[in-house]
């Protein structure tokens, strides 16, 4: 399949990792565009054989497939703002969103797309160092223009699967196993402030045991990787830690007890959960 000449209207985090990794896969980036003009720049001027442009519509007009790669709320104005032609496709990077948001694009003949990279992306170097062999979700308005999509997903390493349905779904799914991620080991690392630690010990010292509950749910999956107290049925355990956090945080007790009431069906399914100690847990989670 040849590969079509490569666009970037944006030059955010996404824009250039995904700008990069292209051309470290052998596929021509032939032009950027930036409101910023000096990351456009940057960015041509790491990569080399790209031009930074003044104007979006000197990309659309030079390029085969055009990343919008621009803030979320701003995809559709920006679309909106372009001429485009048959000979054109429009790709967008937003997970939460659906091809509809480039329905200027496929009105004036271009052919439109999604290609959203499931991955965090933190820094343009951590997001370079992450693309390769991430998964993708793609959607397309033809089957050509998909199996584009695929190649590129499949030239960075990665993977592709088509999102039906609601994109909203795919996304909340993303962002509770991911951005909430954050959010639970912030309040995880701050209970060791109470023990006399910095927040960032109290990170430090939490990462090894996530990531090896990651590597469980790599190897062994769903259910098999839950461990705890709540996968043994220890009531004694959970209540211990209902008083302390009652004391030192109670803000965190209605976290907590629905983080565990989520748990025990886990720990039903993985078949370590008696009846006896199911009720008493359920018991000493309810609402008060």
């Amino acid at each position: 399949m040849e590969q079509p000449a490569l666009g970037f209207i944006g030059i955010g985090v996404v824009g250039t990792a995904l700008a990069t990794a292209l051309h470290n896969a052998g596929y021509a980036v032939v032009r950027v565009y930036s409101r910023r003009r000096d990351r456009a720049a940057r960015l041509a001027s790491s990569i080399g054989s790209t031009q930074a442009v003044d104007r979006p519509q000197d990309v659309v007009d030079r390029c085969e497939l055009v990343f919008l790669t621009v803030a979320d709320g701003a995809i559709r104005p920006v679309c909106e703002s372009l001429t485009w032609n048959p000979g054109t496709a429009a790709v967008h990077c937003n997970g939460a969103s659906s091809i509809d948001l480039l329905a200027h694009a496929a009105a004036g003949g271009a052919r439109v797309g999604v290609f959203h990279p499931l991955q965090s992306f933190a820094t343009p170097e951590q997001a370079a160092a992450n693309i390769p062999g991430s998964p993708f979700g793609i959607e397309a308005s033809d089957e050509d223009l998909l199996d584009v999509l695929r190649q590129i997903a499949a030239d960075l390493g990665g993977t592709s699967f088509v999102v039906r349905g609601d994109k909203a779904i795919y996304h909340a799914s993303a962002v509770m196993a991911s951005n909430y991620l954050v959010t639970l080991l912030d309040l995880a690392a701050g209970l060791w402030e109470h023990l006399g630690f910095a927040k960032d010990e109290g990170l430090h010292a939490l990462l090894p045991l996530v990531r090896g509950t990651v590597e469980n749910l790599a190897s062994i999956g769903l259910p098999d990787a839950l461990t705890g107290p709540i996968a043994r049925g220890d009531v004694g355990t959970v209540e211990r830690h209902l008083t302390v956090l009652r004391k030192v945080a109670p803000h965190l007790v209605p976290v907590y007890k629905e983080l565990a009431r989520r748990t025990i069906p886990i720990a039903q399914a993985k078949g370590t959960l008696d009846r006896l100690s199911d009720r008493r847990l359920r018991e000493q989670l309810e609402e008060r």
